[in-house]
């Protein structure tokens, strides 16, 4: 640790530096213990996967190779510091496209290994989890999450950091995924989600009549590809404006989880606040709905800012400062043959889900 760096004083300790590369986002950020985002820096490769209307998993790990050395040297730059002044390096293991994992996994490690600082092996979705505790520091365990991205659709009860218990899991498609299936039936673009978001204000959501799988349901789970066949069928049929099977399709995808996280909330213990994140957590009208539920239950409501809900760093760093506040880090780190995990669930002992809901 550098004692004669300035720079360091005016931080509170430890100093955690993140690397995220799980899908399509090259990420870093070093991230202080009381939640100051000291610098951060985030890469897209929407470009490069636009052509494709989705993301292509060679193109993503070699995007990272090539920017996640330089990214982590911008953003020590933009802190003042170097790799001395840190204590400790968090990278993403798992889950993930396995490629782009490995890449950022074994920076983390040549990091540590260079620089003789712990490694923190952290699960993609504890950094989702717990990134509304770096959003909002009054936020207090437990809390029901509902954590939705393009890969992830589950809801969790989070008790603590390392304690989840999964309450429900998507059986097939993720939400923030039927979105950009969506996006690709209507030839709006990738990524998909924003388009479909923008291309809904200008629709009518009573005007397609779409199916609401699961709602209702004695099954706590959730599902989103009946919804998504619907939207291919009524696009098809020519009948309606592409706005309105947006704004439908938007709608119909909201009551189902709105209803989902209700029997959640049933399902669970006492919670003092109803939290969202992942990416379709930038989604306004979600955030509305879901505000709207928490205020019926009489529990808070808290949402990230729009630029922690998609993959980003910092949530990876503020993960190895709650794990390492926590005392769930060994002396000296995780080991460094740690290996990198295409899957990796936070609840390892939730009784499997029909269908793709394993893989949660």
């Amino acid at each position: 640790m550098s004692a004669t760096n300035p720079k360091v004083s005016q931080f509170s300790r430890p100093l955690v530096l993140g690397i995220e590369s799980s899908c399509d986002e090259s990420a870093a950020a070093v991230v202080a213990a009381d939640g100051t985002i000291v610098a951060q820096a985030i890469a897209s490769q929407d470009e490069a996967h636009r052509p494709f209307g989705g993301v292509v998993p060679e193109i993503a790990a070699r995007a990272h190779v090539e920017v996640l050395g330089p990214m982590v040297e911008q953003v020590l730059a933009e802190a003042g510091m170097e790799l001395a002044d840190l204590d400790a390096i968090a990278a993403t293991a798992g889950p993930g496209l396995i490629g782009g994992v490995m890449v950022g996994l074994v920076t983390g490690k040549a990091l540590a290994m260079a620089g003789d600082r712990p490694l923190i092996a952290i699960n993609h979705l504890e950094g989702h989890a717990l990134s509304p505790r770096l959003a909002d520091r009054e936020l207090a365990f437990p809390y029901l999450l509902l954590l939705a991205s393009g890969g992830h659709c589950q809801i969790l009860e989070v008790r603590g950091v390392g304690e989840y218990r999964r309450l429900a899991t998507t059986i097939d498609d993720a939400l923030g995924e039927a979105f950009d299936k969506t996006a690709k039936i209507l030839g709006l673009g990738y990524p998909g989600g924003p388009a479909v978001e923008r291309l809904a204000a200008e629709g009518d959501p009573k005007a397609v009549p779409l199916p609401r799988p699961l709602k209702g349901s004695a099954e706590p789970h959730l599902s989103f590809a009946g919804l998504k066949s619907a939207v291919l069928r009524a696009f098809e049929s020519g009948q309606y404006e592409k706005a309105d099977i947006a704004a439908s399709f938007q709608q119909a995808a909201l009551d189902c989880v709105i209803d989902r996280t209700t029997r959640a909330l049933a399902d669970a213990g006492e919670v003092g606040a109803l939290v969202v994140a992942g990416g379709v957590a930038a989604n306004k009208s979600l955030r509305t709905a879901l505000e709207a539920l928490a205020e019926e239950n009489g529990l808070g409501f808290v949402a990230p800012p729009m630029k922690l809900c998609t993959d980003n760093a910092a949530m990876i760093a503020w993960a190895g400062q709650e794990r390492l506040a926590a005392g769930l880090v060994a002396e000296g780190g995780d080991p460094l043959d740690v290996a990198a995990r295409p899957r990796w669930p936070l609840d390892p002992d939730a009784e499997p889900a029909r269908g793709a809901g394993v893989k949660a």
